[in-house]
């Protein structure tokens, strides 16, 4: 089954969301069976590549907010990251240009790996507070990977991938993708947010159909009370 994500690397609904599939996928029975495209999307592509402020600092200049109304306005956020096991550290979070970070991952896909570093990065910004348009912090996941860091340098500095990006911006105009997280399922079922888990849930069994796959028998007990051949367990 073939799922493509539309999403950024700091969007906190994203984070979300992607926990949201891991754990219908879990309890879908699908998994191994399911192959994830990520498509970048940028959420805020004039973000400053330099010094970018504080996420609080750079809401309240967007919004002509005070520091408590921007904090109002993530809690909730914040309250339903927790409900799929995220504590998102708000107050260390910077605003982050994030064309560099999904350059990279284009090229990390390659290699099968654009998953997990997926999940690097979103740890990294959310939970730990770095910072994604940092080279340096990118150099440092790749490295965790185990893959070419001078290469992955290289990519950096250059314009490449670009195409891949401009890709993804036409593919997201092609389906009316305008917010993220999209989710596509076998090219015929979109979902639209970081939704509750049901959602995911009938959606996967949807488009395992047109894939033509099964999903997995998920065991629950112990097997104590049953009987074999000859013998019954109490």
């Amino acid at each position: 089954m073939k799922i493509e994500i539309f999403s950024d690397f700091t969007c906190p609904f994203c984070y979300i969301g992607k926990r949201e599939l891991e754990r219908a996928i879990d309890l879908a029975g699908y998994t191994g069976q399911v192959e994830i495209e990520y498509k970048a999307f940028q959420i805020a592509p004039d973000t400053p590549q330099k010094n970018a402020p504080l996420l609080y600092e750079g809401m309240m200049g967007k919004f002509d907010s005070t520091l408590e109304e921007v904090k109002e306005m993530t809690r909730n956020i914040a309250e339903r990251a927790v409900e799929v096991g995220l504590h998102y550290n708000f107050e260390e979070m910077k605003t982050a240009h994030t064309e560099k970070a999904h350059r990279l991952a284009k090229w990390v896909r390659q290699f099968d790996k654009e998953s997990v570093y997926t999940e690097a990065l979103m740890s990294g910004y959310f939970l730990e507070g770095e910072d994604v348009n940092d080279s340096k912090y990118l150099l440092t996941v790749i490295e965790a990977l185990d893959l070419d860091v001078n290469l992955a340098n290289e990519i950096i500095a250059s314009n490449a991938f670009s195409e891949d990006l401009d890709k993804d911006r036409y593919d997201a105009q092609q389906l009316g993708v305008q917010s993220v997280p999209f989710f596509v399922f076998e090219n015929r079922y979109g979902i639209k947010g970081a939704e509750p888990n049901e959602v995911f849930v009938r959606t996967l069994h949807q488009a395992a159909e047109i894939a033509g796959i099964q999903p997995d028998l998920k065991m629950a007990g112990d097997g104590v009370a049953s009987c074999a051949t000859g013998e019954c367990k109490i």
